[in-house]
């Protein structure tokens, strides 16, 4: 018996956190509660945060429901606002950039490494902005999408 479907949660998490690690505007990646992190700490940002909804237990697949969080501190410029659009802050970077980061591990998950890896995309990622949330004015987005994942075990 292989040990995919035994450690499904831990190869696809750690699939996952390495894929993210491997992008340059990643600094960390936590998984769990979020509200455990320390979120007060500017040196762990930009973060990505992995969080397991539910599974799917189906005859030849595992259909992990994951949600990835994405974001970045949003930095107020003490200079007085003259870009009644931008603002004065860099919020529409922060979103830019980390919107880019959960595109590409979708793409990945869609045909790139982690698919070849046997990590697929059922579907498509639905991708929801947050803005100043936590209590360091965080932006960022949420990816929601399912993965499927092989479920060798057998009772035979």
């Amino acid at each position: 018996m292989s040990n995919t479907g035994i450690r499904g949660f831990y190869l696809l998490t750690e699939a996952i956190e390495n894929a993210l690690l491997n992008d340059v505007n990643v600094n960390t990646v936590t998984t769990g509660d979020i509200y455990d992190i320390d979120l007060k700490k500017q040196s762990i940002f930009p973060l990505c945060h992995i969080i397991i909804n539910n599974v799917s237990a189906n005859e030849s697949v595992l259909v992990f429901n994951v949600s990835v969080l994405s974001m970045d501190i949003v930095d107020e410029s003490k200079e007085e606002t003259t870009d009644i659009f931008r603002g004065n802050n860099n919020e529409q970077d922060v979103l830019n950039t980390q919107l880019a980061v959960l595109n590409s591990l979708v793409q990945e998950l869609r045909k790139g490494n982690l698919y070849n890896d046997k990590y697929q995309l059922d579907g498509n990622a639905n991708c929801e902005p947050f803005y100043e949330r936590f209590e360091n004015k965080l932006a960022g987005w949420t990816a929601t999408f399912d993965v499927f994942v092989n479920n060798d075990i057998t009772i035979c």
